[in-house]
């Protein structure tokens, strides 16, 4: 089999950051998936579960609710690896597009002070295991990165392989 592009990229190399995942195209319809690496692979300790789970919450919340970009939002989602979340928008886009939008998305979640939505049994697969104080440490952490962004956090590292 094909391996396919996410494995291609120097996860030994990789830094925190917005990054062009990969391209889709479907008729006339360009969708951009976004690899949002709130953690350096393999380097630091992963996202744990409760506070990877809300930012999922609030993340998808935000962003399907923003006056602009919730009709182009697809998916936000964890990776399974629990070092960031995979967004996928409608149209061609770059890191730079979008660093606007996710630096307001981890603004809101840093200062999230309320009932997290979709946070009860009937809303939820497992209701019990968030964690809003750690989403919100997790999120300020993230925008040292996004609020003083270098090349290394919007261009994946030159391949070596």
């Amino acid at each position: 089999m094909e391996k396919i592009a996410s494995f291609t990229v120097d996860h030994t190399r990789l830094e925190r950051g917005i990054f062009v995942s990969r391209q889709d195209r479907f008729g006339e319809t360009v969708l951009t998936t976004f690899d949002i690496r709130l953690k350096r692979p393999n380097r630091e300790p992963v996202l744990d579960n409760p506070a990877l789970h809300t930012i999922e919450h609030l993340g998808a919340t935000f962003l399907r609710n923003h006056p602009v970009w919730g009709p182009k939002t697809v998916y936000f989602g964890p990776m399974g690896c629990r070092t960031g979340f995979y967004v996928i928008f409608e149209g061609a886009l770059t890191s730079r597009e979008i660093l606007p939008l996710i630096r307001n998305l981890f603004n809101w979640i840093a200062e999230f002070n309320g009932p997290l939505p979709g946070a009860s049994a009937e809303e939820c697969g497992n209701y019990l295991d968030h964690n809003v104080g750690m989403a919100r440490w997790e999120a300020r952490r993230f925008l040292e990165v996004l609020n003083n962004p270098l090349p290394e956090n919007l261009e994946y590292p030159a391949s070596n392989k």
